[in-house]
């Protein structure tokens, strides 16, 4: 760069361009949660708890601070589908939905702006690929909403019962969060039907657009990519093992599962388990649980769900990546060998920053709302983490939080969302190539 030039953000980059997306729908939704006809009573809902159910339902997260059933008329609720729709997909998968129905071609430009929305390798095949999750996810939304409203016709009216089949399928999908039964689905933790199609959804939506696309072509290719055989390898462990250790914990807790069957305790420990790392939907009450299964969730909603997906946390690959490089160094190894291949150097560093910086983040977050709310360690420690992670658990201290724990959990539903590495590109300067490099040099550690 030379001598005396000024730095500039760089206004048209991609990560920038979606940063903006996103807060643009944000306002909009706080605006439409704001007027009369969204509020069964008109007036009362203050402004911060529209920008906070805005933010969450965009940023597909499910933390509330009102009850939805209760606040919002259907119009309201409608606002908050689509909200959840557009954050969940993408709002650039959105807008080529729309692109494709009117026959316009995406320009280079946008092409590159979608490839950084769904975490894609490169920009070959992209509008076929997001094609195919379009179909794949409206399909899945579809068939799991006429499951729900059939298993739903039986208790309340028809009418009502689509209404919430579709509503819970795109929620659930999206890893939203958001319900309209006001304690979560707790009356459904026996039901199979309801346990099975809600975690069919949450992990369809965990997955990831890329890996959605692959188990979409395997039946013609017989294969998949490196990147979805660490996905499902590691989503498929997380929820066994979480299972298991929250099976084990709970056991006994009358609170909990031990007041329930067997049937009963199986299924609420496997929906949980699938929840915990995206969806923020419970069938057992989270504040009940064990202080060891409360902590043990915080790290698998800091953990989160793969990339490109409806969720946040650190992406089940980059913790895959670590874990194969602590494997690498206890073994003397040089390189991280995964499914047979080795993980580049420049993959490393991006997990490991990742990482880093999520683990900041989250330090930085307890520590202001250890100041700015009277309350105990790990309430406040399992909020930050079902912020980060866009999950939407909470031990019940959300709706209790003061204007400024609202605010800093909005913004870091906003980070868990869009990502930290994203928002660090789109606020860095545009520079120039770098002409030379420093010499390497020794540096003793551990």
């Amino acid at each position: 760069m030379p001598a005396g030039s000024k730095r500039k953000l760089h206004f048209t980059s991609p990560s920038f361009i979606l940063v903006a997306g996103f807060i643009v729908i944000i306002a909009i939704g706080t605006l439409l949660l704001m007027l009369p006809v969204s509020q069964r009573h008109p007036g009362t809902l203050h402004w911060i708890d529209a920008l906070f159910t805005s933010t969450s339902a965009a940023c597909v997260t499910g933390l509330v601070v009102v009850d939805v059933g209760s606040t919002f008329t259907v119009f309201g609720e409608v606002v908050i589908m689509l909200l959840m729709q557009l954050g969940g997909l993408g709002i650039m998968t959105m807008a080529t939905l729309f692109a494709l129905l009117v026959g316009r071609r995406l320009s280079l430009k946008d092409r590159l702006i979608l490839k950084e929305s769904i975490n894609a390798d490169s920009m070959e095949g992209i509008v076929r690929i997001v094609r195919k999750v379009l179909i794949f996810s409206f399909t899945i939304e579809g068939v799991a909403a006429v499951i729900l409203a059939l298993r739903w016709a039986v208790e309340m009216p028809f009418g009502q019962a689509v209404y919430y089949g579709i509503f819970h399928a795109v929620s659930l999908f999206n890893n939203g969060g958001f319900d309209l039964f006001g304690n979560s689905f707790i009356h459904y933790r026996g039901d199979w039907l309801f346990n099975l199609t809600a975690s069919v959804l949450v992990i369809s939506g965990g997955l990831g657009f890329l890996v959605l696309s692959d188990l979409f072509d395997f039946r013609k290719k017989r294969r998949l990519s490196l990147h979805s055989k660490m996905v499902l390898s590691v989503s498929g462990a997380l929820i066994v093992i979480g299972a298991v250790i929250l099976f084990i914990f709970e056991f006994t807790n009358p609170r909990t599962l031990g007041a329930l069957s067997w049937d009963e305790k199986i299924y609420a420990s496997i929906f949980q388990s699938v929840s915990t790392r995206s969806s923020g939907t419970s069938t057992v009450d989270i504040s009940s649980l064990r202080q060891g299964s409360q902590f043990f969730m915080i790290l698998l909603m800091f953990i989160g769900a793969s990339p490109g997906s409806t969720g946040g946390g650190i992406k089940t690959t980059t913790f895959l990546i670590m874990i194969g490089a602590l494997v690498a160094m206890i073994r003397g190894r040089e390189d991280i060998i995964l499914f047979r291949h080795r993980a580049p150097k420049e993959i490393i560093m991006r997990a490991l920053t990742i990482i880093v910086i999520s683990l900041i983040i989250f330090g930085v977050v307890v520590m202001l709302l250890l100041t700015v709310e009277d309350r105990a360690f790990l309430p406040l420690a399992f909020e930050a983490a079902s912020a980060i992670g866009t999950v939407g658990l909470s031990m019940g201290v959300t709706h209790q939080l003061t204007d400024w724990g609202k605010i800093l959990i909005c913004i870091t539903m906003f980070i868990g969302r869009i990502g930290p590495l994203t928002i660090s590109y789109a606020l860095r300067p545009k520079q120039g190539k770098q002409l030379y490099r420093r010499p390497e040099g020794h540096i003793v550690i551990g």
